[in-house]
């Protein structure tokens, strides 16, 4: 049977503004960032409504303003009626996912992304780690590239995000990722872009953060999901709660598996992928990894309703 699957996009995906009109349109997204405001302590909703870029681009910001949102949506897709089949979060998105599938409460959820941020934040200071997608040559290529740097010295770099087949993303020592970075150039790669965030995120540099986050974990309550979830780390669908609580924690050192979690998805029948939160990040890395598919970004300008209209129309 098809399948209508639900993608929720993680850190980089936010802007300013974010979530401002939905709010005001349909009150379970009020509802949401209300909810997120009283479990947080402070005003998370003001800065997704008219907070600066430089405030919301902070990791303990970025990480809760992004489940709010996405969540958000979802619970207006779901007010009207929508029921993902599958679902997947790229990297912070997971949990928004998990959520959507019925793993982990909102509140919980928010506590847990809230100190995931904190901790990643504190990791590695500011300026010492870098990211930089590589866009137009194969893993391989990019896996040697980095592995070159480090014998030449530069420092620590890896693969951080598998995001499509012409589409990865580097992670690791600031030096370490420019070095690499201009060895993909040479070998082919179209593009190397410098990403704005605070740290080396999937990289064994997080691993002091992935230790810490381990307690955070064990305080919260995590169900079986009620529909599958495909993990970051595995890219396949959790077995049970045990599995989630597990790769939670791996996560935030371990290579994001995009793009075999898009296959993924697509070998278990879902044929519409409904990206469910700020931005359109993943509708693209969707629309390459398999190009057959239905994409669609439900926080967008137009109303939701033309979102749910789309899909039935596929359907």
């Amino acid at each position: 049977m098809h399948k209508v699957a639900f993608v929720f996009p993680g850190q980089g995906s936010q802007y300013a503004g974010m979530g401002r009109d939905l709010a005001s349109r349909y009150p379970e997204a009020r509802r949401v960032f209300d909810e997120a405001d009283r479990v947080l302590g402070f005003s998370i909703s003001e800065m997704c409504f008219q907070g600066s870029p430089d405030d919301l681009a902070l990791t303990r910001n970025t990480q809760p303003a992004v489940l709010a949102t996405s969540v958000a949506v979802f619970e207006v897709l779901r007010a009207m009626g929508a029921r993902p089949g599958i679902v997947a979060g790229h990297s912070l998105g997971e949990y928004s996912a998990l959520v959507a599938a019925g793993s982990l409460g909102f509140a919980e959820a928010l506590q847990l992304v809230r100190a995931r941020g904190e901790l990643m934040q504190k990791a590695v200071p500011p300026g010492v780690g870098a990211m930089a997608a590589v866009i137009g040559l194969g893993r391989d290529a990019v896996e040697q590239c980095c592995e070159a740097a480090r014998r030449a010295g530069a420092g620590e770099v890896e693969p951080a995000n598998f995001n499509a087949p012409d589409q990865t993303v580097i992670s690791g020592e600031a030096a370490a990722v420019s070095k690499a970075g201009e060895l993909c150039s040479e070998a082919g790669a179209r593009r190397v872009i410098p990403l704005k965030v605070t740290g080396p995120f999937h990289s064994r540099m997080m691993a002091p953060a992935a230790v810490a986050f381990e307690a955070e974990l064990a305080k919260v309550e995590i169900l079986d999901p009620t529909v599958p979830c495909v993990c970051n780390v595995t890219g396949w669908a959790a077995r049970g709660a045990s599995e989630v609580r597990a790769l939670l924690a791996r996560q935030i050192c371990s290579p994001v598996l995009w793009e075999e979690s898009v296959k993924f998805m697509w070998q278990a029948g879902a044929r519409v992928f409904v990206e469910v939160g700020p931005g359109k990040a993943l509708t693209g890395l969707v629309r390459r990894i398999v190009p057959e598919a239905a994409v669609v970004a439900a926080e967008a300008a137009a109303p939701l309703e033309d979102t749910l209209e789309f899909v039935e129309g596929v359907l």
